[in-house]
């Protein structure tokens, strides 16, 4: 008779370690869900909390003319300047993501086709996306996108990794950009090496290290 209250305790307190059991499962799971938000979200999400349709619009705007002011710094060297697009398209991405920061360089574009003075030294027109600079202005939206998508995935949060997705994002632009030269012009690989190519390398290096110098930072500033 005894033995019968003992077997229910002894029942009593498995199930009530099961229920803990579950019950950590579950925080578990709920502690991975956040962190895995979390690290989806850029610096511009968590600095401007909350991130309605509104400030998606504004953001998205801003930095297409954002863009359209770098695309005014330039330095001649040939058939194909130096501008400092590419450092406004993959800064774009990184801060943006990769929808938004897409949409941004595809609105720059845009602007820029439509005969707004946005593209390189103050010009615009469709003709310039057609023209032997068209691959490198069509390929923004597609670095924009790639250097955005690594920033989701946290690579935006240390300076190494902030440089690796950003080199990839440029690298993405000048080899669109070569193949579209030497396409249109019909040049050799060699020429298009020397002329669409290797001239742009060291200052993407540079540029690529300041613009993944400001994501650290940033994500420092808010203490995230």
């Amino acid at each position: 008779m005894r033995l019968v209250p003992c077997f229910a305790y002894d029942r009593r307190k498995a199930e009530v370690r099961s229920q803990i059991s579950e019950g950590r499962k579950q925080e578990a799971g709920i502690d991975r869900m956040n962190n895995s938000i979390a690290q989806g979200e850029t610096l511009i999400e968590a600095a401007l909390t909350p991130f309605d349709f509104v400030r998606q619009v504004g953001v998205v705007i801003g930095f297409s003319l954002l863009t359209a002011l770098a695309a005014q710094i330039v330095i001649p060297i040939g058939p194909v300047p130096i501008t400092a697009q590419t450092f406004a398209v993959v800064l774009t991405g990184a801060l943006l993501g990769s929808r938004l920061g897409a949409m941004a360089m595809i609105a720059y574009l845009l602007e820029g086709a439509s005969g707004l003075p946005f593209f390189a030294g103050g010009t615009g027109g469709l003709a310039h996306l057609l023209g032997p600079t068209g691959g490198y202005l069509i390929a923004f939206p597609a670095a924009a996108f790639i250097t955005g998508a690594f920033a989701e995935h946290g690579w935006d949060r240390k300076f190494v990794t902030s440089v690796a997705a950003m080199f990839i994002g440029s690298v993405v632009i000048i080899l669109c950009g070569g193949a579209w030269f030497a396409l249109l012009m019909r040049t050799s690989p060699v020429t298009v090496l020397r002329v669409a190519v290797l001239p742009f390398v060291p200052g993407e290096v540079i540029k690529v290290v300041l613009a993944a110098a400001v994501l650290p930072t940033g994500w420092k500033l808010l203490n995230r």
